[in-house]
């Protein structure tokens, strides 16, 4: 394996900066876009719609998930209509709960039997998985994601769970695992190993991959002690 588009795992660019998203479309190895309502908060955007619409103006020939915001479950399903209606490649995102905890299963159901594309989000526990496999629609494609990231983050090792909610998607031939909040290259690899159909990594790591793939570890051994020698002279330190 000598670079990105030799990973067999399909690479998902996260991100709501636009000319990231652009870049980032534009390369072989990534496969599709994902964003969320925090990135769009972090990229200074405003208008939901204004931005989404933009982008997909040149979005046109890979998936792009894009997120409901509503805490209102008929609300919700109102979003979630009108996202579909943007584009034959979008995936409209729907949390497992909204903030207050209600399940959003009964509106997964409904939406994947009304033919929507889903990206179920924000699952942790394979509880959440089981009920989101019973719950989509064989027959329309779909995206489960599962954040790995967050479970780590607790020092759970996340690669087991993601086997597992693998296993319990057997009977939706339509949806793929997703390997969500990546924290560092490395996760590319233990997606891509305990058997997920698509990781979503964000822009700034997806730099890193491609710059540091595959480099030979003594020359960055090297490289590191150049730069603390650059560093030093630079500030003009004395001893």
């Amino acid at each position: 394996m000598r670079s990105l588009n030799d990973l067999t795992i399909q690479l998902y660019a996260d991100g709501a900066d636009k000319a990231g998203i652009l870049e980032l479309y534009a390369k072989s190895y990534i496969k599709g876009l994902t964003t969320n309502p925090s990135l769009m908060k972090k990229a200074g955007i405003t208008d939901y719609e204004s931005f989404a619409k933009d982008v997909l103006q040149t979005v046109t020939a890979k998936p792009i998930s894009l997120e409901v915001f509503t805490d209102d479950l008929v609300d919700m399903k109102r979003q979630a209509l009108k996202i579909n209606s943007w584009g034959q490649n979008v995936y409209t995102k729907i949390p497992i709960t909204n903030s207050k905890g209600d399940s959003c299963l009964p509106l997964i159901r409904e939406l994947g039997q009304a033919g929507v594309k889903l990206n179920v989000t924000a699952l942790l526990t394979l509880r959440q998985v089981a009920g989101v496999a019973e719950a989509l629609n064989p027959a329309v494609p779909s995206v489960v994601s599962v954040f790995a990231g967050r479970i780590a983050d607790t020092g759970v090792d996340p690669m087991p769970l993601m086997q597992a909610a693998g296993a319990l998607l057997y009977a939706q031939p339509k949806a793929e695992l997703l390997w969500a909040s990546t924290r560092e290259v490395l996760n590319l690899f233990q997606a891509q190993a305990c058997g997920c159909a698509i990781i979503t990594v964000p822009h700034d790591i997806l730099a890193k991959a491609a710059k540091m793939f595959g480099q030979d570890l003594t020359e960055l051994s090297l490289d590191t002690v150049r730069m603390f020698t650059k560093d030093a002279a630079d500030v003009g330190f004395k001893l």
